[in-house]
């Protein structure tokens, strides 16, 4: 077989692989890059393959950066068939069209046309088929099969089978323990792991603390009558953060105060979450008995969710202090950037991330002390307070991926790390070559392996 790396080669957005055996072609992830304007990415360029020669293409999960151009597949002429989890398509079809209204938006200022239309993600989803875990699917002379990653709900690790050997590509792996959804899956007996290292280098503070910060920032907000800004991603994190509010607000730990659930996308995303609560196959025991007990986790006293633009403007209105969760997770545009104009200047305010920011996006300037920064155009002042709580990453540190791999050492013929920056790759690399003795290969991009 042949595999090679499209996307996610040395940088943390873009995956896509293609995979090869001798009368079958099939991808895993069509992801968009992201982290600049899209303008300035390579998104408009065309695949360095014919998507007509494409028979299936598996989904991991449905961040942005795994399906984002799915629907320029389709446009330039994709008509195999689409795998996923039941709830990764769900998701997909909302973040999509998202993502198509920003993107159409984007184009018109950059002068260019839109990546792709509502009409071409509608045929993408025409080719879409769901499938649960472990169910075996059939490919021509390949077998593929989805295992539980524990990043986002209905998120997999995807396992192929093909002229004998066992390649598995880990997709994003869960941080643990993580709210509401299962831990990732253990693997054996796999000849190549393709696999993701974000946090290849790095130790996550331990998740039960998280909750612990959290508290203490909201209480240090509503000390001073600041008001938080949460920029959060729309799917998962976003959701994780409304089941710890609501086990803290409904335990009387927080005052309460207004929270805003500021995101058009997100509120969507939630209801798909209310659909599959409760689901074995998804949802963790916990989440389970609380939701049983009556507990509707995703609905607490405080919480206001501003669907409509006019409700969104008038958050300014409602005295400190209160919480503002919005997206964009990165603060690359959505209504968070309003609020971040509106209250970074203010020294009583706090703006907490809970989710990555890659390399040159606005979040991680602020994130690194960038003073004044640009929003919109226009400079803003940087008086609020900036927090970080690490144990909120969806994505697993060292410990959990060489965990992830231990039970293929035996069979392991190789490594290739994916989806990382440089830097977090090569530590990674390096502790699995000094502690597991395992074979490890950083790809660079468009780069071919025989397997």
């Amino acid at each position: 077989m042949k595999l090679t790396f499209y996307g996610g080669a040395k940088t943390v957005t873009g995956s896509n692989y293609l995979l090869e055996s001798e009368g079958t072609k099939i991808l895993v992830d069509c992801g968009l890059h992201q982290g600049g304007y899209v303008c300035e990415l390579d998104n408009y360029d065309p695949f360095l393959y014919d998507p007509k020669s494409i028979d299936a293409l598996f989904i991991t999960h449905a961040h942005i950066d795994h399906i984002g151009r799915v629907p320029k597949l389709y446009k330039e002429g994709f008509r195999g068939k689409i795998f996923s989890t039941p709830p990764a398509k769900e998701f997909a079809e909302e973040l999509l069209l998202d993502s198509g209204d920003l993107l159409k938006r984007e184009a018109k200022k950059c002068g260019k046309e839109p990546i792709y239309s509502a009409e071409d993600v509608v045929g993408a989803l025409s080719l879409w088929n769901t499938e649960k875990y472990h169910k075996e699917i059939v490919v021509k002379d390949i077998k593929g099969s989805f295992y539980d990653a524990g990043h986002i709900l209905g998120s997999s690790s995807v396992l192929i089978e093909a002229e004998g050997k066992k390649v598995v590509f880990s997709g994003d792996l869960g941080n643990m323990p993580a709210p509401l959804i299962k831990e990732y899956e253990k693997i054996g007996g796999i000849d190549y792991a393709v696999m993701e290292s974000t946090y290849g280098g790095r130790i996550h503070e331990d998740p039960a603390e998280r909750k612990a910060l959290l508290e203490d920032a909201i209480e240090d907000v509503v000390q001073r009558g600041g008001a938080l800004m949460i920029p959060a991603f729309a799917m998962e994190r976003t959701q994780e953060l409304l089941y710890e509010l609501n086990g803290l607000v409904e335990n009387g730990r927080i005052p309460e105060i207004p929270i805003f659930l500021d995101s058009p996308l997100a509120i969507k995303l939630t209801a798909v979450y209310k659909k599959y609560e409760g689901d074995a196959d998804y949802f963790d025991k916990e989440s389970i008995d609380l939701i049983k007990s009556g507990d509707a986790i995703f609905q607490f006293p405080g919480l206001r969710l501003t669907l409509k633009t006019a409700d969104s403007k008038k958050i300014k209105e409602t005295p400190n202090p209160k919480i503002v969760i919005a997206g964009s997770g990165m603060s690359q545009g959505g209504r968070i950037v309003f609020h971040e104009s509106e209250y970074l200047p203010d020294e009583n305010s706090t703006i907490l991330f809970i989710g990555y920011q890659v390399k040159n996006s606005l979040g991680r300037r602020i994130f690194e002390g960038e003073n004044p920064v640009t929003i919109m155009g226009k400079k803003v002042l940087v008086r609020a307070k900036v927090v970080a709580i690490g144990g909120y990453s969806a994505h697993a540190d060292q410990i959990l991926l060489m965990r992830w791999l231990k039970p293929m050492k035996e069979t392991l013929k190789k490594v290739y790390l994916v989806h990382g920056e440089e830097e977090q790759m090569t530590l990674l690399a390096q502790k699995l070559k000094d502690f597991m003795a395992i074979d490890v290969e950083i790809p660079e991009l468009e780069e071919s392996v025989e397997l």
